[in-house]
């Protein structure tokens, strides 16, 4: 299998975003978490620069894979089987 770096941008009362993070847990995927709204504010507005790198729209969940070499916005469940179903 190879390895992957993953990052979830969340938002810890975000539905879609609970569904994403169902999704990888289930699927035995190895994630970093960031949920925005748990960190202050300082942090917070860097980190929003980093999703907008990758999602000017700013929404959430947006899952980013190897540095952004495939970017999952929002929860989109044939997107996230097809990229991770195999696992």
């Amino acid at each position: 299998m190879k390895e992957r770096n993953i990052i979830l941008f969340a938002l810890s009362t975000c539905p879609a975003c609970k569904k994403t993070k169902d999704l990888l847990d289930k699927s035995n995927i190895e994630y970093v978490l960031v949920e925005l709204d748990l960190v202050d504010r300082d942090s917070r507005d860097k980190l929003l620069g980093e999703v907008r790198r990758f999602n000017t729209r700013e929404t959430f969940p947006t899952l980013v894979i190897n540095k952004g070499e495939r970017v999952i916005v929002g929860y989109d469940e044939s997107a996230l089987t097809g990229e991770f179903g195999g696992q």
